[in-house]
C-alpha cells in the first residue's frame, strides 16, 4: 500500500536527539541467549542454561568489545503460543540490573521495553536507577508489542497499542529529561513529582524505537533517538531507512538519528554441521565483506546471533568474530 502523504508541518527549531553511534564507523551487539526462548532464535542448549552462562556470555562481550548486550521483554506468554515462545522471559530490567554488575564497559539495551504495558513514571524510575548503577550504559529500546493477552491481564488497550507507545515515547522522554517533569496526555499526565535518582547520562539515555511497520517506522522517525528493525530482510533495509530520512526532512529535524539491522545468523569458519541456508558462514574475510554491505545503506549499529550447539561453542564465535571479522568491518 502507498504510504499517505501529509502535509508537513512548519520546521521544528530543535529537536534534541541523543546520539551514541561513532560516525563512520559500524559497531556491533548482541541479544543474549538464554533470556529469552522463543523457538525463533533460541537454541536447543539454552533449556538446560542459566545464570552462570548468562553471565559468562555478558562478560565475554564486555571484554570482546561489543557495543551492546540486549534483552528482550514479555510478562506472560499465553497457552496458545507458548509452544513456539516459550515461557521463558527473565525480566528484563532486573536481568540487565544484574549484569551491570557484573560488566563494565559493554551498553544494556533493552530490545524491547514494550513500554505501554507499564504506566510511564514506573517505566521510567527503572530505567534511570539502571542507569545510574551502570554509570550511563542504558539505551532504552522500546516497542509496541505484539501479544493481545498479555495487555488484556494488565487492562491495556491492545487495539491501542500503537497510540499508547506514541504517548509513553513523550511521557519518557520528559520524565528521563527532568526531574519534576510536566507532561499531558490523554493517558496520562503528571506534574509536580520528583524521581531521584537522575539517569547518569545527560540530558536522558537514548530511545531507540523498534518496530518494522509503517506505524513503527514513523514513531521512530518522529520520536526516536535510532531505530530498532525487527525482522526486515536485508533487502528491504534501503527503502525503510530512505523513509526514516524522508519522514525527518518533512518534519524538520535535521539530526540524523542512529540506525540498527540485525543481521543473518553468522557462524565464523566452517561449521561442519547444519547451520541453516539463510546462515553466513565462511572465512572472517568474506563475512566482514558481506557485512559492511549494511554500512554502505546507512546502518550504524548490527546485531549479531551466532548460530552454536553450547555455551562453549558460542563463546569460541563470539571470540573469532571480535577477533577475526570486527577489526575487517570498516576496511
Amino acid at each position: 500500500m502507498a504510504e499517505t502523504r501529509r502535509p508537513a508541518p512548519p520546521p521544528t527549531e530543535e529537536v534534541p536527539v541523543v546520539r551514541i553511534l561513532p560516525p563512520e564507523r559500524l559497531v556491533y551487539g548482541m541479544q543474549l541467549p538464554v533470556q529469552s526462548q522463543s523457538t525463533i532464535y533460541a537454541e536447543p542448549w539454552e533449556a538446560e542454561a542459566g545464570p552462570a552462562q548468562l553471565a559468562r556470555i555478558a562478560t565475554a562481550a564486555d571484554r570482546l568489545g561489543f557495543h551492546y548486550v540486549a534483552v528482550c521483554d514479555h510478562v506472560a506468554i499465553p497457552r496458545r503460543l507458548a509452544a513456539a515462545m516459550g515461557t521463558t522471559w527473565y525480566d528484563p530490567v532486573a536481568t540487565l540490573a544484574w549484569l551491570a554488575a557484573l560488566t563494565e564497559k559493554v551498553r544494556l539495551l533493552s530490545h524491547v521495553a514494550v513500554a505501554g504495558l507499564r504506566h510511564p513514571l514506573v517505566t521510567a524510575k527503572q530505567y534511570a536507577t539502571l542507569d545510574r548503577l551502570s554509570e550511563g550504559r542504558l539505551i532504552l529500546g522500546v516497542g509496541a508489542g505484539h501479544v493481545r493477552e498479555e495487555f488484556e491481564a494488565l487492562a491495556v488497550d491492545f487495539a491501542a497499542r500503537g497510540r499508547v507507545l506514541d504517548e509513553v515515547v513523550d511521557a519518557l522522554d520528559a520524565a528521563l529529561t527532568e526531574e519534576f517533569p510536566e507532561f499531558e496526555g490523554e493517558r496520562f499526565s503528571f506534574r509536580d513529582l520528583g524521581q531521584r535518582p537522575r539517569p547518569a547520562q545527560d540530558p536522558r539515555p537514548p530511545i531507540w524505537v523498534g518496530g518494522s511497520s509503517p506505524a513503527a517506522v514513523r514513531r521512530a522517525a518522529l520520536k526516536g533517538d535510532g531505530w530498532l528493525p525487527q525482522g526486515d530482510p536485508r533487502g528491504a533495509l534501503p527503502e525503510q531507512i530512505a523513509r526514516l530520512r524522508r519522514l525527518r526532512e518533512e518534519h524538520g529535524i535535521a539530526e540524523p538519528l542512529d540506525v540498527g539491522a540485525i543481521t543473518e545468523p553468522l557462524y565464523v569458519g566452517d561449521p561442519g554441521w547444519h547451520v541453516g541456508r539463510r546462515t553466513l558462514s565462511g572465512e572472517p574475510a568474506r563475512l566482514a565483506e558481506s557485512l559492511r554491505e549494511y554500512r554502505a545503506m546507512g546502518v550504524g549499529q548490527i546485531q549479531v546471533r551466532f548460530r552454536s550447539r553450547s555455551c562453549e561453542e558460542l563463546l569460541d564465535q563470539m571470540r573469532a568474530f571480535a577477533t577475526d571479522v570486527a577489526p575487517h568491518l570498516h576496511d
